[in-house]
């Protein structure tokens, strides 16, 4: 998949343009309904598919008090993308100069940068631009205008609800992640950065890296087993989501640290992605380091005797 910076990238290509237009956090099964509508108009009409998303939560810029923590990180984003085959995402820096553009000031800049647009797909309620001025009337009428056809497709639902990342936010939170795998029609998964931590695990023996996970919504605290992806290889591990109670802190703060099996090379700043397997036990506190050292060795074996 090619990410674009800017429209005007595809100029070259005669080609009708067919794009899907959201913030396509988690890329759930409501979203790969509008991103499937996109495929299928360009396979139908010997287009080319776009994929139109945004850096960032819209409200990091416009609303900071309202941010939600994101199912995905950017990268995680990219690669559901591209997972369905699509051509083309064109990835938009959502700052303060681009969030005061109306509605109509985006989707004509957008026709005239394709050179040919020939749909847009987006949910049903999904709207756009300053003061979300855009949404799917002004779509059409624009539509209308400028010859462009439009999909608002409804949400799809699960259980008799609207599948939304809001919801899959919620069943994360609360542990349910049979849950949010089904809505995100993938299994769930968190990834991050390796980053430097204070070495408290390579001091007790069991090194562990650390993901840097502070925009993600995440699961209870606990150990869980998990496979990690790294590199494009899968491994075995352990990973402890928690503020290490055990360890006196004057500022606790929750860590992600996954201890890989049978591993041991310097990763840091390389991305690592967790699925969960199972969870092993809660965050508990524990009298002094020995007990706790001694507890790590048997969620590691715990772990061990999972996969095998």
């Amino acid at each position: 998949m090619h990410v674009l910076s800017t429209a005007t990238d595809l100029r070259a290509s005669p080609r009708k343009v067919c794009v899907a237009i959201g913030v396509f956090d988690g890329v759930h099964l409501g979203h790969q309904q509008v991103i499937r509508q996109t495929l299928a108009d360009a396979r139908q009409h010997e287009g080319v598919s776009v994929v139109i998303t945004f850096d960032r939560h819209p409200n990091a810029v416009v609303a900071p008090d309202r941010v939600p923590p994101m199912l995905y990180s950017l990268p995680q984003k990219l690669r559901a993308i591209e997972s369905l085959g699509v051509a083309n995402a064109l990835l938009i820096r959502f700052d303060r100069a681009f969030s005061e553009q109306t509605g109509e000031q985006f989707i004509r800049s957008l026709a005239r940068d394709f050179g040919h647009l020939h749909s847009v797909s987006v949910g049903s309620e999904f709207t756009f631009g300053h003061k979300r001025s855009g949404n799917v009337t002004l779509l059409k009428q624009l539509g209308a205008e400028l010859k462009f056809t439009v999909h608002g497709l409804a949400a799809v639902s699960l259980d008799g609800e609207p599948v939304s990342s809001t919801r899959i936010r919620e069943a994360v939170r609360t542990g349910d992640l049979d849950a949010a795998s089904q809505m995100l029609g993938r299994e769930y998964s968190i990834a991050g950065a390796v980053i430097r931590g204070d070495q408290l695990g390579r001091k007790l023996g069991f090194p562990t890296a650390n993901l840097d996970v502070t925009s993600l919504v995440l699961p209870p605290n606990g150990v869980h087993a998990v496979h990690a992806r790294l590199r494009g290889h899968e491994h075995r591990g352990a990973l402890n989501l928690g503020v290490r109670p055990t360890v006196a802190s004057p500022t606790p703060r929750l860590q992600c640290e996954v201890h890989l099996l049978d591993f041991a090379e310097e990763i840091y700043g390389e991305e690592l992605e967790l699925t969960f397997v199972a969870k092993l036990r809660d965050e508990q506190k524990f009298p002094n380091v020995e007990t706790l050292k001694s507890q790590i060795a048997r969620d590691l074996a715990a772990a061990r005797a999972l996969f095998a």
